[in-house]
């Protein structure tokens, strides 16, 4: 898979663009943000009835990776015509508070985060 675009290109195909929207639903178990705002997945492909996935983790020892990726997978599964959902973990480039979207950013600021 290669990299793919952000959540917010404007040269989304639709379908990809549900996708991305799909899992705004999907919430990190430790912060209340998607994994979108978390700025967790890397990428997101559409090929026929399989969606691949690209994410990351904010630490190596995450204890809620397995959580996260059933979650995934379950909201996705649920999206029309998707039949497969196919999961990358990639640790290059490490996650950082960077990632975070301006809405995520802009949450946590709001729940006293320093961020």
């Amino acid at each position: 898979m290669t990299n793919l675009q952000s959540p917010i290109s404007n040269l989304q195909s639709p379908e990809t663009q549900s996708l991305w929207t799909a899992l705004q639903d999907v919430t990190d178990p430790e912060f209340p943000l998607s994994v979108v705002d978390m700025g967790l997945i890397y990428g997101l492909q559409r090929e026929g009835e399989t969606v691949c996935v690209q994410l990351t983790f904010t630490a190596m020892g995450c204890p809620c990776m397995h959580f996260i990726v059933d979650d995934i997978r379950a909201r996705l599964l649920q999206e029309p015509g998707v039949a497969n959902v196919q999961m990358e973990i990639v640790w290059d480039p490490p996650w950082t508070k960077n990632r975070l979207t301006a809405k995520g950013r802009e949450r946590l600021q709001r729940l006293g985060m320093v961020v």
